[in-house]
Order: C-alpha cells, then structure tokens, then sequence
C-alpha cells in the first residue's frame, strides 16, 4: 500500500513537471508578458515562501528564461571583464554550469545599463545568448558552445547611443536579432566606438539558422527618423493573425508589421513624430510592442501617448486609436496582454493601467506606490499583475476585473536604495511551475507557494 502511494506521488509530480509551462524568451510563452500558471502567491519576502535563492555573478536587466529545469540568465563579471551565461536547477537553484562568452572588454557603457542586458532565448533543444557588444553563442543544455559568432566582423558594431538591449528572440525554427541604429558612426563619452566605418548602417532584422548560427536573411528596415530616434531597445514579437505568421518592430518612430517567414513588411504607422508637429525630439524607443485581440499596440517614447493599428493592416496608415496626451503611457516597461486586456506601467509615475484593445478606453488606473522608478515590465499570471521597481520591490495588483486593487507589496531587493540608476533592479519577474522567478542586485529567487 505505501509502496503504490509512493509511486502514485512520483507519477503525480513527473505529471506536474511536465505540465509546467516554459519561460522561453523575455516576454514569456505568448511573447505577451503572460502566463497560464496558476496558484502564484501574492506575500512573501527573501525569508517568506522563498524555495531557493541563488548568488548571481552580477546585476543585469536580462530576465530567467526557464526550459524544463533548467532556468538560464545572463550576467556580467566587471572585475574579471567577461559576459558569462549561467544555468541553475529550477529544482534546487543550484548553479548547473557557467560559460564565458566574451572577456576582455569593458561590460559597462553608460550609467544605466551593462553588456548583459538582452536576454536568453531558448527552443528546448539549444539556448543562445546575445551581448551587447554584438558578441552571440549557442549553448547546449550541458554548457557546450554549439556556435559563437562576433556580428561586428560581418555587420558591424551596434551603433546606439546606450546600451543595446534587444533580446533575441526563436521563432518558427528561426532565431531573430534586431538592430534599430543610428545611420552613422559616432564615440560616445568619446570612449567607445558605435558603428563599424566602412559597415552598412542601416537598421535592420537579421534571422539566423539556429543550427548553426549562419544567417538566413537580413531584411534591411527604413525609417525617416533622425539621430537618436532612430536608436531602439524593443525586441521582435511574434503572432499569428488569420493563418500569417507575423512579427512585429518597434522603433524609428514607426510600428511596423512583417511576414516572419521573409521579413517583408505588410503595414507600418505613419509616424508619431512628424517634422514641425508634436514635440518632434529625438528620443530612443524601449518598449517592445504588444499584440492582444487582433491589435498590435506599442508606446511612443518620454509620456507620448500609446498608438494601435490592426494586425491585417495593409502599407501605411493611421492609427485606429491613442491614448490622450499625458494619458495612459510608458517610457521604458513594456506593455502585457492577458485574458483581453493590456495592462500597461508608466514606470516614471508608478502608474498602472488596464486598456481595451480594441477602442483603448481605460478600465482602470491606480496608483502602486513606493519611492523609485519601475524599468522592468509588468508579469500577468493567476489574475495577478507583478512589478518589481528599481529598488526590488515587487507589487502585486489584481488583474481581470473591473477596478483597480492592490493586493500587496513584497520587498525582495538587498536593502540598498541607490540613487538614480545606480545598481538598480531592471530584470522583469518570470513564471513557470506555480513559482515566480525574480532576480535582484545579487540573487535569483523562486518563489511559490
């Protein structure tokens, strides 16, 4: 009797396990910020409801991207200057392995950010890694580098006033790396050289044989922007509308809509920033866009209004709807979408917000508190919203309803508060087995109940 009980539990967990829904790219399984698991907490803290905590080697704003037990992130060494991918056990956070990927240059370029700021991306069969320093690698999942490729030798050094911070992104068999750049080269803090002379400069979408890590396509994306506007820190998003398989980019002052098979672009936004109209700077773009109920959405730069086109849009065209000025907004975080709504975080003011996709009336906003900024973006999972701030503070509201509730905040962060930019916590909260996986200053947390 205890023997089948035992056999029935072991069944009943390898049952669970294999249930668990994967975390495999920035944005999560629906590339929306959203997940199906069910039965995440809303109190804890580093000693409450934690299952483990693991050291990491270093700060960076690249989220746990999780395949079965295994949980990858990307992390810098400033003291040892090197770009390493790690590995750790979901089960136990364990570290499983670690690999540098690059060394020998600086791992910091501006104040804000570092050199391991894209995130992993995996396929289950492959996990791959790419640095801000155009420096990639395809790792398999005992650590061994399949492939390693230096993207400056064939298409030049990223040319972005800050830190490249693309995640790539695996899609239908392909890998995606995006470059939205500056069409010149230029010295920022006249130190590092952005841009390869001599290298075309235009923006554009590369896709690349995951096998091999050989390129497939680059499809070279135009855009009227100028100067900085042309700079973008989005990540390709992928969707199917009516049988298409589509990808989405955002930056250059312009959405656009593409056949992901090709790169051929269907549709893109007239764009937010006509010369001698609106405020007409020259500002980067960070947040990715998001799709939801037919729409695609994406959030114009420094609390521009946020602008929505329909996935079957065709050439150029205006957008069916947009938040009023000073309205619904974000800077930095990237919206999510669940269960028929987008939730979207004005970081600078600590604002939340549930939007309709297709009229972009507001549900709700609220306000979620607390004293710094939020740059991550927002987790839906279990009709709860997560947001984790500059300083590791994780605050919970309640999704899909009617009104705004905050149902609690949970400190997680290592007690420093630094000023500014400083140290500060960026790396969006992950889901996968019922847990949350949040990184900090200088630890990786699953929580769960």
């Amino acid at each position: 009797m205890k023997l089948t009980a035992a056999l029935l539990l072991t069944s009943l967990s390898i049952q669970t396990a294999a249930l668990a829904e994967n975390w495999p790219n920035w944005r999560g399984p629906n590339q929306d910020g959203s997940s199906s698991e069910t039965g995440l907490p809303v109190k804890f803290s580093p000693t409450e409801g934690v299952k483990w905590a693991a050291d990491v080697p270093g700060i960076a704003a690249s989220v746990p991207v999780i395949w079965g037990d295994n949980v990858f992130i990307t992390a810098p060494i400033a003291a040892e200057k090197k770009l390493v991918a790690l590995c750790y056990d979901k089960q136990t956070g364990k570290e499983k392995w670690r690999v540098t990927i690059s060394e020998g240059d600086e791992v910091q370029w501006d104040d804000k950010s570092n050199l391991a700021s894209p995130s992993a991306a995996t396929d289950g069969d492959r996990v791959y890694f790419l640095f801000a320093n155009a420096i990639a690698a395809a790792c398999d999942f005992s650590g061994k580098i399949v492939w390693k490729r230096d993207f400056k030798e064939t298409h030049g050094a990223f040319a972005t006033q800050w830190t490249y911070g693309s995640s790539p992104t695996i899609d239908s068999g392909k890998l995606y790396i995006q470059v939205l750049q500056r069409n010149e080269t230029f010295k920022f803090q006249d130190k590092f050289e952005k841009g390869t002379p001599g290298k075309d400069l235009s923006s554009y979408i590369l896709a690349i044989d995951p096998a091999n890590g050989k390129d497939l396509w680059k499809q070279i994306r135009p855009s009227t922007a100028k100067i900085e506007s042309l700079e973008a820190f989005s990540s390709p998003v992928f969707t199917t509308y009516k049988d298409q398989r589509l990808m989405l980019i955002s930056g250059g002052d312009t959405l656009t809509i593409h056949d992901a098979a090709t790169g051929k672009e269907f549709s893109r936004v007239a764009t937010w920033n006509p010369p001698g109209e609106g405020y007409n700077s020259f500002f980067r773009l960070v947040p990715s866009p998001v799709v939801g109920d037919g729409m695609a959405i994406v959030c114009a730069p420094k609390n521009s209004p946020i602008f929505a086109i329909p996935l079957d849009a065709k050439g150029e065209t205006q957008p069916v709807w947009q938040t009023e000025p000073k309205g619904v907004t974000s800077d930095v975080p990237t919206p999510a979408f669940y269960k028929g709504k987008f939730y979207v975080l004005d970081g600078g003011k600590k604002i939340l917000s549930c939007v309709e996709p297709k009229t972009g009336k507001v549900v709700w906003t609220g306000e979620l508190g607390g004293k710094t900024k939020f740059e991550s973006s927002p987790t839906v999972a279990d009709d709860k919203v997560y947001c984790i701030n500059f300083w590791g503070e994780v605050y919970v509201a309640k999704a899909n309803t009617d009104k705004f509730e905050l149902l609690g905040m949970n400190e997680m962060g290592d007690g420093s508060k630094p000023n500014g930019n400083a140290a500060s916590v960026r790396a969006s909260i992950s889901v996968s087995d019922s847990s949350l996986f949040i990184r900090t200053q200088d630890k990786l947390y699953r929580v769960g109940k």
